[in-house]
């Protein structure tokens, strides 16, 4: 009997080990996930860093950066406007992340919140954020970025 129930008790635990390793892997980044995680973080240290090497390193030469109040920006124009100190961020902070990788494809939304001191005028940032990265060449590149103003929710 006791080899019965040791049996027993050993196929429950390696069916509870099954469902754990299960849920575990689906958890898990896919390594193109977080290689683009790791990306969209060095962007956003190079964006407060002003490392002009490291944004043009990870913006494709086809960038289209949207701003959310409309500025749409080349590569160039985005890179300029960084180091030039047109635009300045003096914070940014990206929570609630999702990534959804497509073949050479990647899409990332984000929450982004942050501050500015764009010509000596401070601001405060709290947009949405859509990115879309490309891999080319094996390296990831951001294509295409869209920022959007959250809407206000109306009472009823």
């Amino acid at each position: 009997m006791n080899q019965k129930l040791f049996a027993m008790k050993k196929s429950i635990l390696l069916f509870i080990l099954c469902l754990l390793m299960i849920g575990f892997s689906s958890l898990a980044q896919t390594g193109d996930e977080k290689e683009i995680a790791d990306r969209v973080e060095r962007l956003r240290k190079a964006m407060l860093s002003v490392d002009k090497n490291v944004l043009e390193e990870l913006t494709a030469e086809q960038l289209s950066y949207g701003h959310s109040g409309g500025l749409v920006e080349d590569k160039n124009a985005f890179v300029s406007a960084l180091v030039s100190k047109k635009t300045v961020f003096t914070a940014i902070n990206l929570s609630d992340q999702t990534i959804k990788v497509a073949g050479d494809a990647a899409i990332v939304r984000h929450h982004f919140t942050g501050a500015t001191n764009n010509n000596n005028v401070p601001a405060n940032i709290d947009i949405f954020v859509l990115m879309v990265w490309q891999k080319q060449n094996g390296t990831w590149k951001l294509l295409a970025r869209q920022g959007v103003k959250i809407p206000e929710v109306k009472p009823n």
